[in-house]
């Protein structure tokens, strides 16, 4: 039988979700824990891969067992051995052919900035004291969905067969209220990512804000699908995965 997973994690405390040789990372973590709760070797599937300190608010994964599992007892168990930045949200059984990762219509993450400092953002958020142009990042983000070659954003030599991706949403906004007026949040949607897309994008999004580069010139680093023209690459703890789509959840 198959099992989706539904879950959450603070990135801080680990190397990405990917299994690393000889540093913790959130699968190696989650598969141990599956594996003493339910006294067999249990490898997990993830929807896909975050970076070193990256946040999931969503995220999937999935296992197959043998016999029917009384899930609401599991996520009970689990929730009390796994360490506190690590939680289960649900368990629930699909079918045999279902995939976390290959299944997965859209995925969606946010890029959190805040403008002023704050001790207790230190982990969750990019602290950028410098004034942005939020006007200007939301002119150039709109034409993202001019394109599908995001080779300009991709991590070098990565092992991919294709630069393309499906933008469907990308957005700034600012908190609504007087103690949310400095965080700004980028959103993006896409049917895939590429490594470190989101993140060279919010870089170079960020020259626009800081009126370095125009809209143009942002339009015309895409299209060079060179990743030297591009900007920098934000860091990784103020990225969140937030939500995953499939077809049949």
């Amino acid at each position: 039988m198959r099992y989706f997973i539904k879950l959450a994690y603070k990135g801080t405390n680990y190397h990405g979700w990917q299994c690393q040789p000889n540093a913790p990372s959130v699968q190696e973590t989650l598969n141990k824990a599956f594996s003493v709760i339910l006294n067999t070797k249990i490898n997990l599937m993830g929807a896909g891969r975050t970076d070193t300190g990256v946040h999931a608010k969503e995220m999937f994964a999935h296992f197959d067992f043998e016999t029917p599992l009384n899930t609401q007892n599991i996520v009970q168990k689990l929730n009390s051995y796994l360490p506190k930045d690590i939680v289960i949200y649900a368990i629930f059984s699909v079918h045999d052919e279902a995939h976390a990762r290959f299944d997965a219509t859209k995925r969606t993450y946010e890029y959190h900035i805040n403008t002023h400092k704050d001790a207790f953002l230190q982990d969750e958020s990019w602290y950028f004291h410098q004034e942005l142009d939020i006007d200007l990042m939301n002119e150039a983000a709109k034409l993202l969905f001019n394109h599908v070659d995001f080779q300009s954003f991709s991590k070098v030599n990565t092992d991919v067969n294709t630069f393309n991706c499906t933008i469907f949403e990308a957005h700034w906004t600012r908190g609504t209220t007087k103690q949310e007026n400095n965080k700004l949040i980028f959103t993006i949607s896409a049917n895939r990512f590429l490594r470190n897309m989101v993140r060279a994008i919010v870089g170079t999004l960020v020259n626009v804000g800081l009126h370095k580069i125009s809209p143009n010139d942002f339009n015309e680093i895409i299209e060079s699908k060179n990743r030297e023209k591009a900007g920098f690459s934000v860091p990784a703890h103020g990225l969140y995965l937030t939500k995953i789509d499939y077809d049949y959840l």
